[in-house]
């Protein structure tokens, strides 16, 4: 299964992450699948390549829960047809 998660980058107290699609037993610095956004907790910073993720989204991924926030904030879930959006509590 894959699931749309962070994967860390960035030096010691500075961190930022990458957000990607990854294999379900891939650790988190594992490789992934695709890169599909970028997150700067510091700076508050978001890039999301919206098309991929909703292309991800359509295939089964489950979003990890700071992913899905990320994504909601952002409105990609606005752009999926009503019956693919994902149940998550």
């Amino acid at each position: 299964m894959v699931k749309l998660r962070l994967k860390r980058c960035g030096r010691k107290q500075r961190a930022v992450y990458r957000i990607v699609a990854i294999d379900v037993r891939s650790r988190r610095e594992g490789r992934a699948l695709r890169k599909v956004g970028f997150y700067d907790p510091i700076k508050n910073q978001t890039y999301l390549n919206v098309p991929v993720i909703l292309y991800f989204l359509e295939k089964g991924a489950q979003p990890t829960g700071t992913v899905h926030d990320i994504s909601k904030k952002a409105g990609v879930f606005m752009e999926l047809p009503l019956n693919h959006q994902p149940k998550f509590n």
